[in-house]
């Protein structure tokens, strides 16, 4: 008898310590934090998973998670939200999250006159010329580069690739765990909407576990200008990141 009801607690235990470490769906509400309305089109994100859904018109969401698992919160004029999963989430649901508003700083407007003459000839010598920053691809290798000039872009993408001792491999290395992430990233369609939109490299950071030190010091190994660096867009750098990091793994083979 006592085997038996040993038996029986142990597979309840198990059942039990299982279900812990099962997904499941947590539903909830965001709220703007300043009257409690309901806000739509919040992403929400699950680090963990990398999974994301948006808020509908009520406010309302539901996503799959797991206890610990770390949900992302994000809204464009909002403070980004992180919350841990807990188990109350999961027993009881109905989670209320309130968003609070960011105040925007606009930077000083600075109009500068060119001096234009109606002269076509001298206007011409007048107007700033912005260069380029074209990438490029060097014939029989898959991968492609941004840099200055057409010399010095192959200069260093050789010097990239046969340097015996190379700076982006050493690099990739050491965050090959959080790197590992980026197709999972690149195939949600709500992420990507996400970072879209998105420029602050804020969201990158929070799935990537990176800092924007360590973000920025990729890009410029994988040779983009800083033109790019600094004017593109969320998705535009994961794609960026990805896209060098895939190249990386096919020529280190």
């Amino acid at each position: 008898m006592k085997q038996l009801l040993f038996f029986m607690l142990s597979v309840f235990s198990i059942g039990f310590l299982c279900g812990q470490n099962q997904r499941m769906a947590i539903n909830g509400k965001v709220q703007d934090a300043a009257n409690d309305n309901p806000m739509s089109n919040v992403h929400i994100i699950n680090v963990n998973s990398v999974k994301g859904v948006i808020s509908d018109r009520n406010g309302n969401f539901e996503i799959s998670a797991e206890v610990n698992d770390t949900l992302y919160f994000s809204f464009i004029g909002y403070k980004s939200l992180k919350a841990t999963v807990t188990n109350d989430w999961l027993n009881y649901g109905n989670i209320n999250i309130k968003l609070t508003k960011v105040g925007i700083a606009l930077e000083e407007l600075v109009i500068s006159s060119h001096g234009l003459t109606g002269f076509l000839d001298v206007d011409a010598h007048n107007i700033p010329v912005f260069e380029s920053r074209l990438r490029y691809a060097i014939p029989g290798l898959e991968v492609t580069y941004e840099g200055d000039d057409a010399a010095t872009k192959i200069n260093r993408a050789l010097t990239n690739i046969l340097n015996p001792i190379n700076p982006l491999a050493s690099l990739f290395n050491k965050k090959k765990n959080q790197l590992k992430k980026l197709r999972k990233i690149k195939k949600d369609e709500e992420i990507r909407n996400l970072l879209q939109d998105k420029f602050d490299r804020e969201t990158l950071t929070t799935l990537l576990q990176l800092d924007k030190v360590d973000i920025d010091q990729i890009l410029r190994k994988c040779n983009y200008s800083k033109s790019f660096i600094k004017t593109a867009n969320d998705l535009q750098i994961l794609d960026a990141i990805s896209e060098c990091y895939e190249e990386h793994k096919v020529l280190s083979r």
